[in-house]
């Protein structure tokens, strides 16, 4: 399965406004935010700030890195590998 990312800005209110939009097959389906240092700990952890179809997660869950989240979205997808 293959993911493409593209870099955007987020007006989320906060300093998090590092962000990636993820698609699969042309489609829209999360959009992921780097977390600032206002979250000491979890500063530069990646936050599921919106999922789309079966990458909706109301939890909100926060990844390690970026490529963590990706397979993440890839097993929601229902295929492993990125």
């Amino acid at each position: 399965m293959s993911l493409q990312l593209q870099p955007v800005q987020v007006a989320t209110g906060s300093e998090d406004q590092e962000s990636q939009l993820v698609f699969h097959e042309g489609f829209l389906v999360a959009i992921l935010v780097r977390l600032s240092d206002l979250h000491e700990t979890d500063a530069g952890k990646w936050f599921l700030e919106a999922g789309f179809g079966r990458v909706t997660d109301i939890s909100g869950p926060t990844f390690a890195d970026i490529d963590e989240a990706q397979a993440w979205i890839c097993a929601r997808l229902g295929s492993s590998g990125t």
